[in-house]
């Protein structure tokens, strides 16, 4: 099997708690909104494990582009999705990606540039499998390393991304839930 764009959008909206926030997220009506990480990949994983497509899946991440980086917009965004979302009994994660940089070294101790785009939050993710996400505006799937090693469950640091301590936490986070997941040491010439 080759793992394609539409393909993981049908794995991913076979989740019934993806399908309802991409239904419901448009009427918020916020910039660049992008459904992404876990609830994306996580469902590739899971059609591989015989699982259901939302088994594991502890946060639905849900990134936006607003150039308002005060915390009482984004509360506001916060709340409105809280209400919006709340008959889904799951957590839904809404992140003003232009605001990253403001709380970023507080949280994990370590400098962030300001980004500015959703897809800029993507392209940093620890690794290069999960850089997914799905641009509600449009329906495309925006994967910058594609989806050969999501498919392949291969785990490999983002060289945009170079945190060894953080990958090497969360890819055995990965797998210690699905133990066929494989780490790939960086190539000795890219620059890590």
């Amino acid at each position: 099997m080759t793992l394609t764009a539409s393909a993981l959008i049908d794995m991913a909206l076979s989740n019934p708690v993806n399908a309802q926030l991409v239904e419901r997220l448009p009427s918020l009506g916020l910039n660049q909104t992008m459904l992404t990480a876990g609830c994306l990949f996580q469902a590739v994983w899971n059609r591989l494990s015989d699982r259901p497509a939302g088994w594991g899946v502890n946060v639905y991440d849900v990134f936006y582009y607003d150039e308002d980086i005060s915390w009482e917009a984004e509360d506001r965004v916060i709340l409105a999705a809280q209400t919006l979302f709340q008959d889904l009994d799951v957590k839904v994660e809404l992140r003003n990606q232009a605001r990253v940089h403001v709380w970023f070294a507080d949280r994990f101790g370590s400098d962030y540039p300001a980004l500015h785009s959703a897809k800029d939050g993507i392209d940093r993710f620890l690794i290069c499998s999960t850089c997914i996400g799905l641009h509600l505006d449009t329906g495309e799937l925006y994967a910058p390393h594609g989806l050969n090693e999501l498919e392949h469950g291969l785990l490999r640091m983002n060289p945009n991304f170079p945190q060894p301590e953080l990958f090497r936490k969360k890819a055995q986070s990965y797998q210690a839930r699905w133990d066929w997941l494989r780490v790939v040491e960086p190539e000795p010439d890219c620059g890590l």
